[in-house]
């Protein structure tokens, strides 16, 4: 079975710095668009940063310049540098990737969501 194990956030003051990391884990043929998003309570799930298989990114216009997306494709993870947090990147930031399932449905492709991770920044 095929899940996204996370890893990293926490609390941290205005200004700090956070790691985000999220691995796939399971067999799968491929690994497609990989991406971090965020809910904060009372709002709208939206997408943090995302990386395609060849490594365009694509970022939120409220993080441009602070957080910064990478994969290792060889480990099948993605990480988010978070640096210059604010308070209002509180939230908890959920790992999402589309893949391709190995076997006999590996032409198919499917999304696929981590259980989520708290980032608490206080001012």
């Amino acid at each position: 079975q095929v899940q996204l194990v996370e890893s990293g956030g926490g609390s941290v003051q205005a200004g700090g710095s956070l790691r985000l990391s999220c691995a796939v884990s399971g067999s799968v043929f491929a690994i497609y668009t990989m991406g971090w998003y965020r809910q904060a309570p009372g709002k709208q799930r939206e997408l943090v940063a995302s990386i395609t298989s060849a490594g365009t990114t694509n970022y939120a216009d409220s993080v441009k310049g602070r957080f910064t997306v990478s994969r290792d494709n060889a480990k099948n993870t993605v990480h988010l540098q978070m640096n210059s947090l604010k308070p209002e990147d509180t939230a908890v930031y959920l790992c999402n990737a589309d893949y391709a399932p190995s076997g006999r449905y590996r032409s198919t492709t499917r999304g696929i969501w981590g259980q989520g991770t708290q980032v608490t920044v206080s001012s």
